[in-house]
């Protein structure tokens, strides 16, 4: 099947824009359609419908699928993926555009670079601020749901190219509210621990085993995530700013 202009651009900006959430999905989505003949891959994406290509994009996200619901284990693995998928999501959108020469490849590899950068920081960041929860349940739902995000909506660009424009065009103005407050959350987070660690430094008393079997665990993060929520504590009636 040949795409138009216009669904290759938006064809694009989806691979960059979901490379950035769930890489090893996009691979598979995207292999997938080449291998079945949907799409017609240029010669330097070809690589990606090839069957050992996709049974490995497949098998590691299932890796990233059992690990994005691991609280803690999920923010470093996206801390490692933060070279990965931006580079990986700027490749994809360029790669698609082949046929369009030099100069507008260039300039999709920079803007796929920054929609993978932009969903990359909107999942990561606000999945280190949900850890802050003393309760999975909030990260494992986060998790599903961006799954869902990801792979419908990169079927939308490809069945309904017009409709996932408008809800890429959402998404960035989600995205422009959302980082502001994901980072003021961080910014609490880094605040709390090095309160935590100064205290722990000066009180003999408290030592690691206090820390790791007590209650004291769930009380401080139930707490933390009070407060990285705009809710007052029991001891503390300001929110955290």
């Amino acid at each position: 099947m040949i795409l138009s202009l216009f669904e290759v651009l938006i064809l694009s900006s989806a691979l960059a824009w979901a490379s950035g959430i769930n890489l090893y999905a996009t691979v598979a989505f995207l292999g997938i359609l080449g291998a079945s003949g949907q799409v017609d891959l240029p010669a330097n994406l070809a690589f990606v419908q090839h069957p050992a290509v996709i049974m490995i994009a497949v098998f590691l996200y299932f890796i990233e699928f059992i690990v994005d619901k691991i609280p803690t284990l999920d923010s470093v693995w996206d801390a490692v993926h933060t070279f990965i998928r931006i580079p990986a999501g700027a490749f994809l959108a360029a790669g698609l555009l082949e046929s369009a020469g030099g100069e507008t490849q260039a300039l999709a590899f920079l803007l796929g670079g920054g929609l993978a950068a932009v969903s990359h920081l909107v999942k990561s960041g606000s999945r280190a601020v949900l850890n802050t929860s003393p309760e999975p349940v909030t990260n494992i739902m986060a998790s599903v749901a961006e799954d869902i995000m990801v792979i419908g909506g990169l079927i939308m660009a490809f069945m309904s190219p017009s409709i996932f424009a408008a809800f890429l065009a959402l998404f960035l103005l989600l995205a422009i509210w959302l980082i502001p407050k994901v980072y003021r959350g961080l910014r609490g987070l880094f605040r709390f621990m090095s309160g935590q660690s100064g205290k722990n430094s000066t009180n003999p008393g408290v030592g690691r085993a206090d820390w790791s079997f007590g209650k004291k665990t769930d009380l401080k993060s139930g707490e933390l995530f009070l407060r990285l929520s705009g809710k007052p504590g029991k001891d503390d009636n300001t929110p955290l700013e």
